[in-house]
């Protein structure tokens, strides 16, 4: 009997390791992991840069506390900077403590309270970060959720007219939701926000958890679109499998989030730090983003041409390696069968299959995947 909280609907695999796209399990068989532990393997379970990072850290400092100058921290948001719209950055561990300081950093800079959010988004577990989400499935059980959060219409650009007053600290978004369904924004949509916001005095946070660190093929998902948020929120793939998370700002914001307004004890502790900036001096290089569309590109193309004659099969859509199939029924019988057959891929939601492969993932590794899936949506059909 297990002394876990069941708070997981647990896959039946005991994982014993695994190495850049290859999951072995502790009865020694072999996954093709398309979920990169939900796009938090960026660079492959394993990567032999970001594990010799971590173990050189752990031989020298592990944690000393925020009180303290740690030269890493300046670093890693270095380079965040340079490959974002921000000026500062703040380190925390996860994506929820990310949107979390966003939330604060919002309310206390503009001293309003009413966050717009959307519909079928999804921006963590925690109160506050579970009350910015606009899915009922996530509130349920939990009783009255933090006020001021309102929840609009996904690409209608007119809710968000609609729902702007004085009251409104910030419009909180994803490019593309990801657990809601692997929804890419419009250009229009996304562009008309940031035009509404900047009219009505207003923050753009750009939730950037799943999309950032070159998993749409660009450093941050946000800069497909042309525009230039005031806050962005990163963590998944910002460690490569090491838990770190931070929120970017502008520099405008820098007064409002001084000494003892916001914290975090293990946030940009010195092993998160490592892994993150050997992450990131791979992840950010044009080369390698370059790949990243191609291969992405790649992907959808072979979906489409595999699938297009699948009345089962709604639309192939997504940016980069994040790509869902939008399907005409439940598709958790077809993950469940591919998983047994050893191609492990996820649900967002109950009829989209989502793709969310490492980003050094290889064609033959992406033609095998495909042929799979494709398979197994025929046997459905």
């Amino acid at each position: 009997m297990s002394s876990l909280f069941p708070t997981y609907a647990r896959w039946n695999i005991e994982v014993d390791q695994a190495k850049g796209t290859i999951l072995t399990a502790t009865n020694g068989k072999e996954y093709l992991d398309f979920t990169a532990g939900i796009a938090v393997c960026n660079l492959g379970h394993c990567h032999e840069t970001v594990v010799k990072a971590v173990q050189e850290q752990t031989e020298k400092l592990w944690h000393v506390s925020n009180l303290f100058h740690i030269p890493l921290q300046e670093e890693v948001a270095t380079k965040l900077v340079a490959h974002s719209d921000g000026n500062y950055v703040f380190f925390c561990n996860s994506g929820a403590e990310a949107n979390e300081a966003a939330i604060k950093l919002a309310r206390k800079y503009t001293g309003k309270t009413k966050i717009l959010t959307f519909k079928q988004s999804f921006h963590g577990r925690t109160f506050g970060s579970m009350s910015a989400t606009g899915q009922e499935k996530i509130h349920e059980g939990f009783g009255p959720l933090l006020q001021e959060f309102s929840y609009l219409e996904y690409n209608n650009l007119s809710s968000v007219k609609a729902a702007m007053d004085e009251n409104v600290a910030a419009v909180m978004l994803e490019v593309i939701q990801g657990e809601g369904g692997v929804n890419p924004g419009e250009a229009s949509f996304i562009k008309g926000v940031e035009a509404l916001c900047k009219e009505q005095d207003v923050l753009l946070i750009i939730d950037e958890v799943q999309t950032g660190v070159g998993r749409t093929g660009k450093p941050f998902g946000y800069q497909h679109y042309d525009i230039s948020p005031d806050i962005i929120t990163v963590a998944k793939g910002l460690g490569n499998g090491f838990p770190v998370g931070a929120l970017i700002g502008k520099e405008k914001l820098v007064e409002a989030f001084g000494p003892g307004s916001h914290g975090s004890t293990f946030g940009g502790n010195p092993l998160a730090m490592a892994a993150a900036i050997a992450t990131l001096n791979i992840a950010l290089e044009d080369s390698f983003l370059a790949e990243v569309s191609e291969k992405g590109a790649y992907l959808v193309q072979q979906l489409e041409e595999k699938l297009g004659n699948v009345p089962f099969v709604k639309e192939v859509r997504g940016k980069g390696l994040m790509v869902g199939i939008e399907c005409d029924g439940s598709v958790g019988d077809i993950v469940g069968d591919l998983r047994e057959q050893g191609l492990l891929i996820l649900v967002a939601g109950p009829t989209v299959i989502r793709i969310l492969p490492p980003l050094t993932v290889t064609k033959e590794e992406i033609d095998k995947a495909v042929e799979m899936i494709a398979k197994a949506c025929l046997v459905t059909n």
